[in-house]
């Protein structure tokens, strides 16, 4: 039995390989293949060979419900600013002939960039950050126009532009594209969460020194939803609000106008006739209105009582005129909104797409969730418009904006194999310069997609190509780029 053993023991040691004592005959290790070139990128992002096929139009009730609001918003603000406008300019009709020219301009805009597809913007990202710091650097640095004590816009001529609306959506578009091409990496604190948290408290920053203290919430409400959304990990997210909180507090308690701001929102009616004046004028819009309210145009608060009452003030005004219905339908129509963008973010084919919507969705909700509960008194007074309403050439334009862009992610899609041979095939997959891919197969009926790792893309670092005399069933398709 000894012999036995031996005889089957003395092979198998015998093939044991050595450790060599020089680690320089070890193989050399394999490097990953190259991730694409800026070049490369740019010319992916145009090309549309490279993008799913739309097969069917956009959403029809988000399209018809943010048109309602936007010629209601016009009907309102000449409603509550004909008496202002006829003392300052000596015309009632100013308020209205300028909300209906932005109006004018911003409804086209908006069925265009509709029919835009939204993969163009991703190549669009950096610019249009780089642009965003440079107009807010230009605000701070003395050429803004100076209203209510903050240099908010640049002056354009006639046109008055107010770069935190714009900077909101560059970094809407920069976080879509960073986080799509990081969905691999969210769970890393140095690649998914903190870049992206860094960037946002660089615009932070600069909207403070404006000041402008809503739009900074704003900006970082937006970017820790897409962070969620993106999947980055909670405890970041918890940390990072662990570190945002005490710094407002100081921000809040460090300014005189922004302590006795908040004095006032605590008990207004103690500061009754300064600063929790708009607060309590607004309430009694609100108890003016009733159920049905006093009628259009008819309303009290706007004879120089309520301050603001075409720009931040108007859902009081609507309150007012039109009672707990109007108010409760204008409320109904920003929750439809949400839920028709909510709902065409998650149908769309890729994670720009998703995130592009989402944020987009969250623009306007939240903005709007912001003026409203400001309105109500359950927060301190932001200088925030409420979307499609408030008078304002710079807020009503960009929100169409948004919503142009949000009718485009809204469109259907399918994906498809790129029919064209040689075009530039872009995918930032996981890891650093891997060429990891990803593989959607879309079932003839369904329309759904099931993402999963393609192990031939992974393995040889190329793009799984249907063959040509395959199912035409599945198509392969990079979840980054387009058809593949």
């Amino acid at each position: 039995m000894t012999r036995l053993a031996n005889k089957h023991v003395t092979p198998v040691l015998s093939v044991v390989p050595s450790v060599p004592k020089n680690r320089r005959s070890l193989p050399p290790k394999v490097r990953p293949a190259p991730g694409p070139t800026l070049i490369e990128r740019f010319r992916a992002g145009w090309d549309p060979r490279l993008w799913p096929r739309v097969v069917g139009r956009t959403d029809g009730i988000l399209y018809g419900t943010v048109l309602a609001l936007i010629v209601f918003g016009v009907v309102m603000v000449y409603s509550a600013s004909s008496v202002r406008a006829q003392r300052e300019f000596g015309d009632g009709h100013h308020y209205l002939i300028r909300q209906a020219l932005y109006a004018a301009v911003g409804i086209p805009m908006m069925t265009l960039l509709a029919k835009v597809d939204y993969h163009r913007y991703r190549v669009l990202g950096k610019p249009l950050l780089f642009l965003a710091f440079a107009l807010l650097t230009v605000v701070i640095a003395g050429a803004g126009h100076q209203a209510g004590g903050a240099a908010r816009w640049i002056p354009i001529g006639p046109i008055h532009v107010q770069p935190a609306e714009i900077t909101k959506i560059a970094l809407i578009i920069w976080l879509a594209d960073s986080l799509a091409s990081k969905s691999g990496r969210m769970g890393s604190f140095a690649v998914g969460f903190l870049p992206h948290v860094l960037i946002a408290s660089g615009l932070v920053a600069l909207c403070m020194l404006q000041p402008d203290f809503g739009s900074s919430v704003i900006l970082m409400l937006l970017t820790f939803i897409l962070l969620f959304t993106a999947g980055a990990k909670i405890g970041y997210m918890l940390a990072g609000g662990a570190v945002v909180t005490p710094i407002a507090i100081w921000l809040v308690t460090s300014s005189d106008y922004r302590l006795k701001r908040w004095e006032a929102f605590a008990d207004p009616l103690k500061h009754r006739m300064t600063g929790g004046y708009q607060i309590v004028e607004s309430w009694m819009s609100f108890g003016a209105g009733g159920l049905t309210g006093v009628g259009l145009g008819d309303s009290r608060q706007k004879l120089l009582y309520l301050p603001e009452a075409h720009t931040d003030f108007i859902a009081a005004i609507v309150a007012e005129e039109l009672g707990f219905i109007g108010f409760g339908v204008l409320v109904f129509a920003f929750l439809l909104i949400v839920q028709r963008g909510v709902r065409a973010s998650l149908k769309a084919v890729d994670d720009f797409g998703v995130y592009l919507g989402i944020g987009f969705t969250m623009f306007v909700g939240t903005q709007a969730l912001t003026n409203l509960s400001v309105v109500l008194g359950l927060l301190p007074t932001k200088g925030l418009t409420l979307p499609f309403l408030s008078s304002g050439g710079s807020s009503l334009l960009v929100n169409c904006a948004a919503v142009g862009i949000l009718l485009n992610v809204s469109r259907p899609r399918r994906l498809s194999a790129m029919s064209a041979e040689g075009a530039p095939i872009v995918n930032e997959g996981e890891g650093r310069g891997s060429a990891a891919r990803e593989r959607v197969s879309v079932t003839e009926g369904s329309g759904r997609p099931q993402r999963g790792p393609s192990k031939e893309g992974a393995s040889k670092g190329g793009t799984t190509r249907r063959a040509s005399g395959g199912s035409a069933r599945e198509s392969d398709f990079s979840l980054e780029g387009g058809a593949q």
